[in-house]
C-alpha cells in the first residue's frame, strides 16, 4: 500500500478546519504539520482495514507517575474488539501491576508495535525512533508549544493525535483530558495550599477562642479554578474567584464562592481569555495589587493558549500580603502567574510561601490514570469503524478513523495519507 505523508504549508486553515470558534488556537510554528490535511472522509476497504491493536508503554518522563489505560478500560476495549498490549511496569507507577492487565485480557509484551501507541507525556526523541511509519499515536503532545516535536512526528510517518487538540464541543467533552487533569490540578492546589499555610482553613470555635476561616482568591476560573474553588470551599475557606470573563461570574456563585468583579472584559474564542491589551493590564494590575493583599491564599491558574502565561501577581502584590500567606501558581510551565515564581519550586518571598508545582496531575496518579483512560478510549472508540466489534460478537474492531468527523480533524496534528 502506498503512502504519501502529508503536513502543512505556514498559510491560513481551510475553512473546513476552522468553521468552529472553540477550534483550539495554535501557534504557527507548533500547528504547522496540521493545516494542510486532507480533511475528507477515508474511505473504508480490506486493502486498508486492520485489527486494531493498541500498545500501552511505560511513561519516561520524570515524575510521571500516570498510565495511559488502566485495567478497566483496558477491559471495555477488548470488549469492542481490540486487543491491548502493555509494557511490563506501565502502570506501576499509579501502583497498577502487570497481573491486573492481563486478567483484564490485555497481553505484556512490546507496545511500539501496535496500530495506535497511547502515552500521557509527549514521546521523547528516542521513544520517536521506536514508533513505525503509519502507526497512531495519541497523547499530550504539547502543539502549541515551541519547542514539541510534532516535526519529528511528521518526519517520521507517525500519525499524531494531540489530546490538547481535542475541540471544545459537548459531543467531545468525554475526550477533554485538558479538563480531566484540570480537575485533579485544582484540587490537588488548594491541599497545597493548606498544607504549606500557617493558619487553619475552617472557622474553628474552641474554649480558646475562635479562628477566622481562610480567605481563598483563585485568579482564572477555568476547569482548574472552578475545581479550587469548590475544594476551598469544602474545606471551610471563604472563596472568592476572579477571571476576565464576566460570563464565568454565575459559575463561580454555582459552587458557593463570591466574584471579584474589576471591571475588565477579555472573553475570546473557544472559552479563553484573550490577550489583554496594555491599557487593560495595568488597570487589572492595580486592581489585583490592592485585592490581593486582603487574601491568606491565592491560587493561580490562568493560561492564554500559545502564549506565556499572564502575569497576574506583582511582586509588589506578594509584599503586601500578610506574611505567613501562601500563593499557589498553576501555570508554572508557562512561566507563572506570580512574578516571583520559580517553576517546579518552593520559595519563600517576604514571608510569602510561593509554590510553582508542575505536573500535578501526575501526582494523583490513580485518578488521574483513570479519567485519562476514559478520554482515550473514547477517542480510539470514535475512530473505530461503527465505533467497535459490539461485546460479544466475537468480531474485530476495524481501525478506520473518518477525517470528515470535526473531532478528528482537530484533534490529528500530523497524519499519513493512504491511498493506491
Amino acid at each position: 500500500m502506498h503512502r504519501r505523508r502529508r503536513h502543512v504549508d505556514g498559510g491560513a486553515p481551510d475553512s473546513t478546519a476552522s468553521t468552529e470558534a472553540e477550534r483550539n488556537q495554535f501557534s504557527q510554528s507548533a500547528f504547522q504539520t496540521y493545516r494542510g490535511a486532507d480533511l475528507k472522509s477515508n474511505e473504508v476497504s480490506s486493502g486498508n482495514s486492520q485489527r486494531c491493536l493498541v500498545g500501552v508503554p511505560r511513561e519516561s518522563s520524570d515524575g510521571e507517575r500516570r498510565v495511559a489505560l488502566v485495567p478497566k478500560i483496558v477491559s471495555a476495549l477488548i470488549g469492542k474488539g481490540v486487543d491491548v498490549v502493555v509494557e511490563s511496569g506501565a502502570g506501576m507507577g499509579a501502583l497498577i501491576p502487570d497481573e491486573l492487565y492481563t486478567a483484564a485480557g490485555a497481553k505484556i509484551g512490546d507496545p511500539w508495535t501496535a496500530d495506535v501507541v497511547v502515552k500521557v507525556a509527549p514521546p521523547s526523541t528516542d521513544e520517536i525512533s521506536r514508533i513505525s511509519a503509519g502507526t497512531r499515536l495519541i497523547g499530550f503532545l504539547n502543539p502549541r508549544s515551541a519547542d514539541n516535536r510534532i516535526a519529528e512526528l511528521e518526519a517520521a510517518g507517525i500519525e499524531g493525535y494531540a489530546m490538547e487538540a481535542i475541540p471544545r464541543i459537548s459531543r467531545a467533552q468525554v475526550m477533554d483530558a485538558l479538563s480531566s487533569q484540570a480537575n485533579v490540578s485544582g484540587y490537588k492546589a488548594v491541599l497545597l495550599a493548606a498544607s504549606e499555610s500557617t493558619r487553619f482553613f475552617p472557622m474553628l470555635t474552641t474554649a480558646a477562642g475562635t479562628v477566622k476561616p481562610a480567605t481563598v482568591l483563585v485568579l482564572g476560573v477555568g476547569v482548574a479554578g472552578l475545581q479550587a474553588l469548590a475544594t476551598a470551599k469544602r474545606l471551610g475557606g471563604r472563596a472568592t474567584g476572579y477571571d476576565v470573563r464576566p460570563e464565568v461570574a454565575d459559575q463561580v456563585r454555582s459552587v458557593g464562592a463570591q466574584w471579584l468583579d474589576l471591571g475588565i472584559d477579555a472573553a475570546g474564542e473557544g472559552g479563553y481569555a484573550r490577550e489583554l491589551t496594555e491599557d487593560e493590564r495595568t488597570k487589572q494590575q492595580r486592581a489585583l495589587e490592592d485585592a490581593i493583599k486582603g487574601f491568606d491564599v491565592v491560587i493561580t491558574t490562568a493560561l492564554v493558549p500559545g502564549r506565556p502565561a499572564p502575569r497576574l501577581v506583582t511582586a509588589a502584590a506578594v509584599e503586601g500580603m500578610t506574611p505567613g500567606s501562601v500563593v499557589v501558581d498553576l501555570a508554572g510551565e508557562t512561566g507563572g502567574n506570580c512574578e516571583l515564581t520559580e517553576p517546579g519550586q518552593t520559595v519563600v518571598k517576604h514571608g510569602v510561601t510561593i509554590c510553582s508545582p508542575l505536573n500535578l496531575p501526575a501526582s494523583m496518579p490513580e485518578h488521574g490514570s483513570e479519567l485519562y483512560a476514559k478520554n482515550i478510549s473514547a477517542l480510539i472508540e470514535l475512530m473505530l469503524l461503527d465505533g467497535g466489534a459490539g461485546e460479544g460478537t466475537g468480531k474485530v474492531a476495524v481501525l478506520a478513523p473518518d477525517f470528515s468527523d470535526e473531532v478528528l480533524a482537530g484533534a490529528c496534528v500530523t497524519r499519513e495519507e493512504r491511498g493506491a
